[in-house]
């Protein structure tokens, strides 16, 4: 079952420890800021989320020095950058584990942890500032989905992204909420 908590900005150290304050955040929490989440034990599961949500194509990333071989630095710290994505970013976790951290109307807004483990599922909102980071395990495979042709466009917090329409339409959504 997945965890999530507020992100514990006073506990210095490296992006892939827990930063836990302790503070934990509902599914609810999640919910009101427009992220879904489900435990799927199989790939049936996905596949049914999937065809519900209009998902048509799907691939593997695997976030390893292994993996990413050069680029593993690189990406590591663009997938820290908060940024948002214009498309929902939809992750099934296949092994491995890692956070996604998220945060609501705001910059200054705390950011929420979401501790991912295998058989997470997991939709951010498209217009949803986040960032991503491995755990201290330095490993997760992930099914990508998507609703279009795969793409993975990050824009990184400005004044710029501020106005974005996709973030606009997000800040709506959870203001009607």
């Amino acid at each position: 079952m997945v965890r999530a908590y507020y992100y514990d900005d006073d506990n210095e150290g490296h992006q892939t420890l827990p930063h836990d304050s302790g503070e934990d955040v509902s599914l609810e929490q999640l919910r009101e800021l427009g992220v879904l989440y489900w435990r799927a034990e199989s790939v049936e599961d996905v596949d049914r989320v999937a065809k519900e949500r209009g998902y048509k194509n799907r691939d593997e990333i695997n976030v390893t020095k292994a993996g990413l071989g050069e680029l593993y630095e690189t990406k590591i710290k663009s997938f820290f950058e908060e940024h948002l994505h214009e498309d929902e970013e939809i992750r099934y976790i296949l092994d491995g584990s890692g956070y996604f951290d998220v945060r609501g109307e705001k910059p200054h807004e705390r950011w929420i942890r979401i501790a991912l483990e295998p058989k997470d599922l997991l939709v951010l909102p498209a217009g949803i500032f986040h960032r991503f980071t491995l755990d201290q395990k330095n490993a997760v495979r992930a099914m990508r989905l998507f609703q279009d042709e795969p793409k993975w466009v990050p824009h990184n917090r400005s004044t710029e992204t501020e106005q974005n329409p996709y973030h606009v339409s997000y800040l709506q959504s959870i203001k009607a909420a």
